[in-house]
C-alpha cells in the first residue's frame, strides 16, 4: 500500500492508550564509545519502568544479544512476561526515527514507514531502513509507504509531534533545511504539509525554527517542544543569554505564543528549563527534558544529575496530574545524542479496544 486513500486518518497523541512500546537493544559501540555497558543498564531501567505499565516489544540483533538482553533485564527487575524479544537487525537503537509512525485510518491501525537515511549523516542505515516494515508486519498494522514526487518520503518520528486532533508541530531546520543533510530536496513547505496531511491526517502544521546545539538530527522537535494537552505545549527555554541555544529557543517561544491549534485556539505554553550544558570529549550533547516519553499511566523523563532535574519533574507532574512522573538517569544515554523519546516508538491501542485510558 503506497498511500492512504480518502478517509479519516489520525495520528494519535502519545498520551492515548498504548498497545505496546517498541525498542531496540543498544549494541552500537560507536554511538556510546566506552559507555555501552553503562548504557545497557540505564536502558534496562527504562524497560523496567515501561514493563510495569505496558508490553515492550524489543528488537535484538541476534541470539547472542537476545541472551544478553534477557540477563540484563532480569537482573534489573523488568517483568519478563511483559517483554517480547524479536530477532531483527538494526544499525542503531533510535527506534523513534527508524520505526514507523502509527496512525489510525477509519479506526484501523496503519504503519507509515518513512525512508530512513540515518539523518543524512551516517553511512550505516541499511538495516534500520528495514525496521519499519518489520514492526508493521509484527504489529499487524497495514503497511503504508508514503510517497511524494514518485519517491518515498524521508522523515523521522522525532521530527513530528501530534496533539491527536490534526495539529502537527515540527521545525523548519529539519524538514525544510537546505543544508547538506536535507531530507527531501525539492519538496517545498506546502508539499511537506500535503505529505503530513495525506499520511498523518494533519490539518494544521505549526513550524518552529531551529533545534538545540549538539543535535545531529538537524532540529528534531522532540528535544524542543511537546504537546502535553490538546492545545498545551511544554517548551524548553534557556535563560542564560550567553548560551548558544538562547536565541533559537527564544525565537521558538515567540512563535509558539502566536500559534493556534486546529480549532483556532491559542496554544497554552508551559516553559521547561534546560540542564546545564552536558559535554563529552569537547562535544556538547543535546540534553533536554523535552525528550520525555509518555507511557500508559506514566511519564518517564530524562534527568542529568542537574539542579534543574527537580524543576522539570515538578512542571511535568503539573502537566500530567493523573500519571506517575518518574526521572530516568540519562547522562550515559545522552552520549549517543538522544535519550528516552528517541529510543521509543509507541504502538497505539486500536480504538475499538480502547478504554478511557
Amino acid at each position: 500500500m503506497s498511500e492512504l486513500a480518502d478517509g479519516a486518518t489520525r495520528m494519535p497523541a502519545e498520551w492515548e492508550p498504548h498497545e505496546a512500546t517498541w525498542l531496540a537493544y543498544p549494541h552500537s559501540g560507536s554511538d556510546w564509545p566506552g559507555k555501552l555497558s553503562a548504557v545497557r543498564w540505564a536502558f534496562a531501567e527504562f524497560v523496567r519502568l515501561l514493563s510495569g505499565r505496558e508490553r515492550v516489544q524489543l528488537l535484538v540483533r541476534d541470539a547472542r544479544d537476545a541472551e544478553r538482553a534477557r540477563s540484563v533485564l532480569r537482573r534489573s527487575g523488568a517483568d519478563p512476561d511483559q517483554v517480547e524479544l524479536h530477532l531483527a537487525p538494526t544499525d542503531r537503537s533510535w527506534l523513534r526515527d527508524s520505526g514507523p509512525t502509527f496512525v489510525f485510518r477509519n479506526r484501523q491501525l496503519h504503519a507509515v514507514c518513512w525512508a530512513f537515511n540515518a539523518w543524512g549523516r551516517y553511512d550505516n542505515w541499511q538495516a534500520d531502513r528495514s525496521v519499519g516494515r518489520y514492526v508493521a508486519n509484527s504489529s499487524g498494522a497495514a503497511f503504508v509507504e508514503p510517497k511524494a514526487n514518485g519517491r518515498i518520503v524521508v522523515m523521522e518520528g522525532g521530527s513530528i509531534e501530534s496533539n491527536g486532533r490534526g495539529t502537527i508541530l515540527t521545525t523548519e531546520q529539519c524538514l525544510l533545511g537546505n543544508q547538506r543533510h536535507a531530507r527531501n530536496p525539492g519538496l517545498s513547505r506546502s508539499a511537506i504539509e500535503r505529505v503530513l496531511g495525506d499520511f498523518l491526517g494533519a490539518t494544521n502544521v505549526l513550524w518552529l525554527g531551529r533545534g538545540i546545539a549538539g543535535d545531529d538530527t538537524s532540529g528534531h522537535v522532540d528535544t524542543l517542544a511537546r504537546f502535553v494537552g490538546r492545545n498545551r505545549v511544554a517548551a524548553i527555554v534557556e535563560t542564560d543569554r550567553r548560551d548558544e541555544n538562547y536565541a533559537a529557543l527564544q525565537e521558538n517561544l515567540r512563535r509558539l505564543r502566536g500559534m493556534r491549534d486546529e480549532r483556532g485556539r491559542a496554544l497554552e505554553i508551559v516553559e521547561l528549563p534546560t540542564p546545564r550544558p552536558l559535554w563529552f570529549d569537547g562535544y556538547r550533547l543535546p540534553a533536554s527534558y523535552a525528550n520525555f516519553y509518555v507511557a500508559n499511566g506514566a511519564v518517564l523523563v530524562p534527568t542529568f544529575n542537574d539542579a534543574n532535574d527537580a524543576a522539570a519533574l515538578r512542571i511535568l507532574r503539573e502537566c500530567f496530574p493523573d500519571r506517575e512522573v518518574r526521572g530516568v538517569h540519562c547522562v550515559d544515554i545522552a552520549l549517543g545524542l538522544g535519550t528516552l523519546h528517541c529510543l521509543a516508538q509507541q504502538q497505539p491501542r486500536a480504538p475499538e479496544r480502547s478504554g478511557d485510558g
